[in-house]
Order: structure tokens, then sequence, then C-alpha cells
């Protein structure tokens, strides 16, 4: 039988979803079992929605981040981007860094995924490297042409500034 917020994240419009889950906080522990569920379609708008709904570093979500970051490799494009969104958001623990810089190296390494999710996962690769600056050869590495030939000139414009502000 389908649940209150399942219903309001097929029924509903964004606005109306974001009321909801404001409005009824008891349905956000929901929202993140679903976001990281496999249980199409509410798992992918689920996570959709709390991206919308999330302070910066949610306490909510912060006990969620390790098997957030497990279960991004088993997503689809399009679900593992709105995951990437809700960890963007987070403070992430060194260790859990680690895990979510090499899925995202994973991620951007196939080049027939969908352009906006690679390019969130590379922006994650640069926001971690940041961080550790000892990261810049890897990324260096990942900007060879052939990463790069299947994006958008927008997207490859938007990966050079960001490599162009890293090593600055």
């Amino acid at each position: 039988m389908e649940t209150r917020l399942e219903h309001i994240l097929t029924h509903a419009c964004k606005a109306e979803m974001i009321a909801h889950l404001t409005g009824h906080q008891d349905d956000f522990e929901e929202a993140i079992r679903l976001a990281i569920a496999d249980k199409q379609p509410y798992s992918w708008r689920a996570a959709w929605l709390l991206w919308s709904c999330m302070e910066k570093n949610d306490p909510r979500i912060r006990t969620h981040i390790r098997t957030i970051i497990d279960v991004i490799p088993s997503k689809r494009d399009g679900h593992q981007r709105e995951l990437l969104k809700i960890l963007q958001q987070m403070e992430i623990s060194e260790e859990d860094e680690g895990y979510l810089f090499d899925f995202c190296v994973t991620i951007w390494e196939k080049i027939h995924n969908r352009p906006s999710v690679r390019w969130l996962a590379f922006n994650t690769i640069v926001s971690i490297a940041k961080r550790y600056p000892h990261l810049f050869n890897e990324i260096y590495f990942l900007t060879e042409d052939h990463y790069l030939d299947t994006l958008s000139p927008g997207i490859k414009n938007s990966i050079d500034r960001m490599i162009r502000e890293f090593s600055e």
C-alpha cells in the first residue's frame, strides 16, 4: 500500500511536495529511507525532494551519510546525481570522503553516463581535492581528452574553469 509521502511524490507538484515535507517532519525520515532504497518511482523523487528541503549539513541526514555513499554505485544516473547533490551539502568525514572520491571517479570515468551526473561527480572530486592538494595529479589525469569528448562545450568550459581555480 502506498504511504502518504509516496502518494505526494507521485501526485503533487514540487511546491506541494516541499510544503508537505516541511509541514510533516515525521515524513522526513521516510524520505531518507526512500532516497537510499530502490523503490521506484519513489526513490529518485525522494532524493530530489530531500535536496530541496534540507539544511546545509542537516543533522537529520548526518547519520545516513555512509549509507548514501554506499548506495550510489547501485543507482541509475539521475538518482546518483540527486544523492550527490545531497552529499555536497553535508560535512563528510575523511574516511567517507575517500569512499565518495572513489565512487565519483568511477562515475566520471563512465563516459557514456549522463553528462549532468558526470559533471556533478567531477565537481565533488574537485571539492574533495581542494582539501587534499596531493590529489591534483589524479584530477589532471581525469581531464584527458577521452573523458571530455562526450561532454557539451558548456560542461567542458565549466570543468576547465574548475581546473584553473584548483591550480591557482
